[in-house]
């Protein structure tokens, strides 16, 4: 898998984004008009770097990495529904920390999904992440209901050695 900066390519980015019923996203039906009108107002430029996940020069998969002017940047990852489960969420789990920890020098990298949304959690676990939070009713949906959602973060210095640190959620009862 490739991954390549996203640049002016609204048509492409408005085709993938509508082309997909995304599940376990607050908006499930991408209207074109929103992509646009979020295009227009920087959504995808203003302390955002937007990338497309590729194989073979196809785009399979976009990933947004919000705050990237902050020390704990947060992301994005949505793949093409025939792509899903085949490893490409963890190539770009990877990919992100080598960029954010090697080249940009973050020390955190945080990611939020909905408890529901067992192959981004498995994602997670395969590059890295670990577990850190479990969120009641966290997570609102375009219909209203809230689902709770789990937290996961990576941290430079477990990229730096290649093991990943246990958290000490129990450590004091309370």
């Amino acid at each position: 898998m490739d991954i390549k900066l996203f640049v002016d390519e609204i048509d492409a980015l408005v085709h993938f984004l509508t082309q997909n019923e995304w599940f376990y996203h607050t908006d499930q039906h991408v209207k074109a008009e929103s992509v646009r009108a979020a295009y227009a107002k920087g959504f995808f430029k203003d302390d955002r770097e937007t990338y497309w996940l590729l194989e073979n020069e196809e785009k399979i998969g976009v990933m947004i990495i919000h705050d990237i002017g902050d020390t704990i940047p947060l992301f994005d990852i949505r793949l093409d529904a025939k792509c899903r489960g085949k490893g490409y969420g963890v190539q770009a789990l990877r990919w992100l920390q080598d960029y954010l920890f090697g080249e940009k020098g973050k020390v955190r990298i945080e990611g939020y999904t909905r408890v529901d949304n067992i192959g981004m959690r498995k994602c997670f676990s395969k590059a890295g992440f670990v577990k850190e939070g479990y969120l009641r009713n966290a997570w609102e949906n375009e219909d209203g209901t809230v689902t709770d959602s789990i937290l996961y973060g990576a941290i430079k210095d477990d990229w730096v050695l290649g093991e990943t640190t246990p958290i000490k959620i129990d450590e004091v009862p309370f």
